[in-house]
């Protein structure tokens, strides 16, 4: 198998900028936060586009712009699964993968309690965007390289949410990274040839819990047996009533 790149471009607008320049990054956060999605010109955010060209707003405003947006909100928010929703989130807005279950679950829990614009403001006010980008460097994917503070594993994640070139973020509804990420275990770097649909079955041991009907005095431990495709709601209902994701294994 050859090695799979993904290109990062780094598109900066400067005070200087040409009106090309300008058009190429407003171009550049459609690509980055859409998700390479086709955009028809009926969906241009209008009012965004003038105030980014008149530097009315910064390039980090436009993206809150266009990520709280409805075209947003109906291709990755309406449309697919919680957990592949805050992937899609990392991905577009910070430019890398999940690392860890307690990164997952905090923004699950902060969408539920806060709402959707919420936790879009925590992607995009955070420090880390701030390091990343500042606030007129168009989000990007920071996968050809280990990045500073960060943990190996997110290197390995990144490739499984970046495809090529040519796919596009709303053509997979499902999460890439549940068994990884609530496992702690490191993904596989996998051509896009090597990705398909799955029948698996797995079996979740959790520790805890106090579900309704759940006595922890009783018992310590409890299994789960899933289909794949049931994984995500699953693992959901773990955590809002406080189990502890042992392991996750496939049956075989």
């Amino acid at each position: 198998m050859g090695s799979i790149v993904i290109n990062s471009p780094k598109v900066e607008l400067w005070q200087t900028s040409s009106n090309e320049e300008v058009e190429a990054v407003i171009r550049a956060v459609y690509k980055q936060v859409l998700g390479n999605a086709h955009l028809l010109e009926s969906e241009r955010l209008v009012n965004g586009e003038s105030q980014l060209r008149d530097r009315k707003i910064t390039v980090r405003d436009f993206v809150r712009v266009v990520a709280k947006s409805e075209i947003y909100r109906a291709r990755f928010f309406e449309t697919t699964a919680p957990y592949r929703f805050i992937e899609l989130n990392f991905k577009h807005l910070l430019g890398r993968a999940p690392l860890d279950q307690t990164e997952v679950s905090e923004h699950i829990c902060r969408t539920v309690e806060s709402g959707y614009d919420a936790d879009i403001d925590s992607y995009i006010d955070s420090d880390e965007y701030q390091a990343a980008f500042g606030e007129n460097t168009v989000p990007y994917y920071q996968g050809n390289s280990s990045q500073v503070g960060q943990k190996q594993v997110g290197y390995n994640r990144i490739f499984s949410l970046v495809r090529g070139v040519a796919e596009t973020s709303s053509a997979i509804k499902s999460s890439q990274l549940v068994y990884a990420v609530a496992t702690n275990s490191a993904s596989k770097i996998t051509s896009p040839s090597a990705v398909g649909s799955t029948e698996k079955r797995f079996k979740i041991l959790v520790r805890g819990g106090s579900g309704k009907f759940d006595n922890p005095r009783r018992r310590a431990t409890t299994e789960y047996i899933v289909p794949a495709n049931k994984i995500t709601p699953q693992i959901q209902w773990i955590n809002r009533n406080n189990g502890k994701i042992v392991s996750i294994t496939e049956i075989v």
